[in-house]
């Protein structure tokens, strides 16, 4: 088994991990195009537990989630660059808009969001914290996104280029 499971080698890591007594700490995302601020996301969501699984959405959950022109990254590609980031232990795909599932198989010890979430907002956290778990929400790094860097891209390239 590599980095890139389902959700049934999910459940099998997730009864290991209790088994060793390790906290299984949990985040999702597009990940479309992987910037610092994903790196820094990912680096403070593993330091709080022992494992760190990322949900990663399907190119159809990223369509209808951001729209008919993302992914820029396919599904495959995002999985294989996620899954080789030091800080992850696995990914595992979902096709839902919401990891709901994911959570509801998983009953992490952490569940990990951005900090622009809404603490009751947050998809899973009833399942989270009546298993005794805790939800953390994270600090992004000011001026690092996806839609941002889309932007410039398609700024820079709508101008005439100078000589």
């Amino acid at each position: 088994m590599g980095k890139i499971v389902n959700s049934a080698e999910m459940v099998r890591i997730r009864t290991d991990l209790r088994r060793e007594k390790k906290l299984l700490v949990f985040t999702n995302g597009c990940f479309d195009i992987i910037h610092r601020g994903h790196i820094e996301y990912l680096q403070k969501a593993k330091a709080l537990g022992d494992t760190l699984i990322v949900g990663i959405n399907t190119d159809a959950s990223v369509r209808r989630i951001k729209g008919e022109h993302r992914p820029i990254i396919e599904q495959d590609d995002r999985l294989y660059i996620v899954s080789n980031l030091s800080p992850v232990d696995f990914v595992c795909p979902f096709d839902e808009d919401t990891p709901l599932q994911l959570i509801t198989l998983l009953e992490p010890d952490i569940l990990v969001k951005g900090a622009d979430w809404d603490i009751n907002a947050i998809v899973g956290k009833n399942i989270v914290e009546n298993h005794g778990g805790r939800v953390v929400r994270i600090d992004f790094l000011p001026n690092r996104s996806t839609s941002g860097i889309i932007e410039r891209i398609l700024d820079r390239f709508s101008k005439p280029v100078s000589k």
